[in-house]
């Protein structure tokens, strides 16, 4: 499921990844808030789309059936400047990345993703 999930993050199929969670996801990020519910992950999904241009490579997969982790590569563009966030001028980005994930009766109910804010803000020149 975490392999469909990327790929279908990869594609650009933001439906196709709302179909794999839960109706109560939780949505937990290094630096932010907490969301909560399908229509949060929703207007996450957009507005990501609107500010970067994103894909993961590298990934790789560690599950018990009930958890996951991940760990991958996110190579990206920054497109629009995000709000608190160095101005956007298309900088390139490769960050590493951890996330981590519960499941439900074979959806996802929680996303936790952790990676480095410096690092990002150094690669687009803070």
């Amino acid at each position: 499921m975490i392999e469909e999930y990327y790929s279908r993050f990869n594609a650009g199929d933001w439906e196709g990844m709302l179909e794999l969670l839960d109706e109560e996801i939780v949505h937990e990020v290094s630096q932010g808030d907490v969301r909560r519910g399908k229509s949060a992950f929703r207007s996450f999904l957009q507005h990501m789309e609107s500010c970067y241009r994103e894909r993961v490579s590298e990934l790789c997969v560690l599950s018990n059936g009930t958890r996951a982790a991940a760990e991958f590569w996110l190579e990206g563009e920054y497109l629009r400047t995000d709000a608190g966030l160095p101005e956007a001028r298309g900088q390139k980005y490769r960050l590493r990345v951890g996330s981590f994930f519960e499941f439900e009766q074979n959806r996802i109910r929680r996303v936790t993703v952790h990676y480095n804010l410096r690092d990002w803000m150094a690669q687009v020149g803070e």
